[in-house]
C-alpha cells in the first residue's frame, strides 16, 4: 500500500473519531455541571484531519506538476 491510500485511510478514521468526540463533548456539556476541558477533546482530532486533509487537497497538483504539467491532446 502506498503513502496515499494510507494518508486517505487515516483520514476517514479521523473522521470517524472527530465526529465521536463531538458527540461526546455535546453530552458532557450538557450535564447539570459540565467539565469545560471536555469541550478542548475534538480539537485533536480535528488539527490531525486538518494535515491529513490539505495533503490530500496538494495531491493531485503535486502529482500533475511531478508529470510536467498539462499535457496537449493531439
Amino acid at each position: 500500500m502506498n503513502w496515499s491510500k494510507w494518508i486517505r485511510q487515516i483520514h476517514r478514521w479521523l473522521a470517524v473519531t472527530f465526529t465521536v468526540t463531538v458527540i461526546v463533548t455535546f453530552i458532557a456539556l450538557a450535564q447539570k455541571d459540565p467539565l469545560v476541558w471536555v469541550a478542548y477533546v475534538p480539537l485533536l482530532p480535528l488539527v490531525l484531519l486538518m494535515f491529513t486533509g490539505l495533503y490530500l487537497l496538494v495531491l493531485p497538483h503535486a502529482t500533475k506538476w511531478r508529470s510536467g504539467g498539462r499535457t496537449t491532446a493531439s
